[in-house]
């Protein structure tokens, strides 16, 4: 491994003609699938917020990606990309969450954030005229909370964690578009993790693309203390600088 990013470091200073830097902005509407949550796994109440309660919206979250391409067709991508959704209604049955207890009728007031960074890097296994195919690998810091809260009790559950994950991209130029799958993921006994979007993207202006297309984030775990498993779909426009 030191021996892999001393040669990124030396391809990244002896080569700045072949360097080529990219600003990826990303928002749009998430629209939230099922989100189940029981905490702790054995003890704990299953619930579902989506089900159970009222989402609290529009949720419109942001990305930034900052990117470094060099050699052509190697690629590193620093992202930010926070998200927190926002829960009110009764509690349709008494929750056993975390220390405290919630009791059937409550009016309760829930969060749920996961905010994730992630660093990757990709290698463009396949590159002409009308396909590029690449593969790579990301580390990924999860920073989740869940919080319940009611007229007389508070409670919550924060995990921060490394998650390695597989990358994948795949685009198709058309003449003045193209097409494209991106995303990573990886599943295990103990979980899975997926964020993907599919769209496209084209020249608005010089050096400045608008992308568009539909993201998926799916994925959770099960362990001894958390149960957790949620989706959220994603309608998203963008826009990707490129500073050669």
């Amino acid at each position: 491994m030191k021996r892999f990013i001393a040669a990124l470091l030396f391809v990244f200073v002896t080569s700045p003609l072949l360097a080529q830097w990219s600003l990826d902005v990303e928002s749009g509407i998430a629209i939230q699938g099922y989100n189940e949550i029981r905490i702790p796994n054995e003890g704990g109440t299953l619930f579902d917020f989506n089900r159970d309660f009222d989402l609290q919206g529009p949720v419109i979250p942001v990305r930034l990606r900052l990117g470094f391409t060099f050699a052509e067709r190697n690629h590193i991508f620093a992202l930010y990309a926070p998200l927190g959704l926002r829960y009110e209604g009764a509690a349709p049955t008494t929750i056993d969450f975390e220390n405290s207890t919630f009791p059937q009728g409550n009016n309760i007031d829930g969060y749920y954030q996961f905010n994730s960074y992630r660093l990757t890097y990709r290698r463009d296994i396949v590159r002409n005229d009308r396909w590029i195919v690449g593969v790579g690998f990301t580390g990924k810091i999860r920073d989740a909370v869940v919080r319940l809260q009611d007229e007389s009790s508070y409670d919550f559950n924060d995990d921060v964690g490394f998650v390695p994950l597989l990358h994948l991209y795949t685009e198709y130029k058309l003449p003045k578009w193209s097409l494209y799958l991106e995303g990573d993921g990886l599943a295990a006994p103990q979980g899975r993790a997926f964020d993907f979007l599919i769209g496209g993207r084209g020249p608005i202006a010089p050096n400045l693309e608008l992308k568009a297309g539909y993201r998926v984030l799916e994925g959770g775990a099960s362990n001894d203390t958390v149960y957790n498993f949620t989706i959220v779909n994603f309608g998203v426009v963008g826009l990707i600088y490129t500073l050669n």
